[in-house]
């Protein structure tokens, strides 16, 4: 455990987690030529991604 806490392993597992899904929903690469549509394609790419991350994220209420 002291291994992963000084090599810093859990955050960049996490962020492993977030490429495979990327890749996994979005696509491994652009297919744009120009580098304005490739803007265009990764900001519709994020928000559609942002808002299947929205859709399945459940939101917590404390009960007292």
């Amino acid at each position: 455990m002291g291994w992963q806490k000084a090599s810093d392993y859990n955050w960049h597992a996490l962020v492993e987690v977030g490429v495979s899904r990327w890749k996994r929903v979005i696509g491994p690469g652009l297919r744009s030529q120009t580098e304005a549509r490739q803007a265009t394609e990764e900001a519709i790419a994020t928000a559609a991604h942002n808002r299947m991350l929205d859709l399945g994220r459940p939101d917590y209420v404390r009960i007292n």
